[in-house]
């Protein structure tokens, strides 16, 4: 049996960043947050949600903790933005090259803003999607913003409400 594959597009950027990340995959989708901790075993928080969101017409990428909700007039107040809203599904694909469900922190079709929120970083290692609902992999949330190009901002909403 072979092992689990990521998304081609992922699999690329893995390659071309020299990384080799062991991916698992599922059989139920792990599209959720919750989905996704529960089918690993690990806590909500450990789970890496990659938002797009469009700020002023422009996407941007949002990397929060699956526990946290991220507050867009953070992320408006820390882009500089007159509005920032969550991006449509089209979007979402358009940009990533991924289904929402699915995207990874990194290896996107197009090169964004990325913002990374602090709470990430309390975690020894954090899992994220490898592209498909059905694929996960693990990293130390340092080096998740690392290869995402991200800048470590607050953008989550205070209550932590999922």
């Amino acid at each position: 049996m072979s092992p689990p594959q990521p998304h081609p597009q992922f699999a690329e950027a893995l390659r071309t960043l020299g990384l080799d990340v062991p991916v698992r995959a599922f059989p139920d989708a792990t599209r959720t947050a919750a989905q996704a901790a529960e089918a690993i075993g690990c806590g909500l928080g450990q789970i890496v949600k990659s938002l797009i969101f469009e700020a002023d017409g422009t996407p941007v990428l949002v990397l929060v903790d699956g526990a946290s909700r991220v507050d867009t007039e953070l992320v408006r107040a820390e882009l500089g933005a007159a509005r920032v809203r969550r991006a449509d599904a089209e979007l979402v694909r358009a940009t990533t090259g991924y289904a929402i469900g699915g995207v990874p922190p990194f290896g996107h079709r197009t090169r964004t803003t990325v913002l990374a929120d602090r709470g990430l970083l309390a975690h020894a290692t954090v899992w994220a999607a490898a592209g498909t609902p059905h694929t996960v992999f693990p990293m130390a949330p340092d080096e998740v913003v690392r290869h995402a190009g991200a800048t470590v901002v607050d953008v989550r909403e205070r209550d932590g409400a999922v």
